[in-house]
């Protein structure tokens, strides 16, 4: 990460960690929420998918991702981005930002408890939740002394065992874009860590799916 961007990055952060301020227009533009509304909730993956692919973005799909975020900045902003907006459904995406440091050290317990955290409050309110696993990762190009391999598959392993205990869906992005060795396939990813359009095309198909899948479930 370039010095200027770390520094910007630093700013913005300690001035508004949860980033509260970035979809607050947005957020008051929207009309009345439909029966269908679903809301993705995550960091630059998330938030560059409908750019990736604008097509899954449509018919009340929202998207409320904020690069470089990590979990517990999306615990402080789950009210004001998903539970206000009234969606039927929330997809969660959301950990490797922790696992790469971006907000200091962390560790798998405090990721999983911060996602208990958006689950329930999520439950709470009704709306139908669904997991997405992290995308493979073999480095972090802003943090190459960090390994991420094993915490990703353990956060993983732990998100799906989550899930079904939970009764709520998983999606599992990680093996069909996984290049056999754990890292992200070339063809599909513009940097090792995020998704090109090809990549965004995948992880859409699974989406829908779940989404489709979800919008069927009677309510928690």
């Amino acid at each position: 990460m370039a010095a200027a961007s770390k520094a910007w990055w630093v700013r913005r952060t300690l001035d508004d960690f949860g980033d509260l301020c970035r979809y607050r227009k947005a957020n008051a533009a929207l009309p009345p929420a439909t029966s269908h509304r679903v809301v993705f909730i995550g960091d630059s993956i998330t938030e560059s998918w409908g750019e990736g692919d604008p097509t899954l973005f449509t018919h009340d799909v929202i998207d409320r991702g904020i690069s470089g975020q990590t979990t517990p900045q999306m615990v402080l902003r789950f009210r004001a981005d998903v539970l206000d907006l009234k969606p039927a459904v929330v997809h969660i995406l959301a950990g490797t930002n922790d696992i790469a440091g971006n907000t200091g050290p962390t560790s798998l317990e405090a990721m999983e408890n911060n996602i208990k955290t958006m689950v329930e409050l999520a439950q709470a309110h009704h709306v139908r939740v669904i997991l997405g696993s992290l995308t493979p990762v073999a480095r972090y190009p802003w943090r190459p002394s960090i390994e991420p391999v094993q915490a990703i598959l353990a956060f993983n392993h732990w998100l799906k065992t989550y899930a079904h205990g939970q009764g709520l869906i998983y999606v599992d992005y990680f093996t069909p874009l996984d290049d056999g060795h754990h890292g992200f396939k070339a063809k599909l990813s513009v940097d090792g860590v995020h998704p090109d359009p090809a990549g965004f095309a995948v992880m859409s198909r699974l989406a829908r799916q779940a989404v489709i899948e979800a919008q069927s479930a009677a309510p928690r």
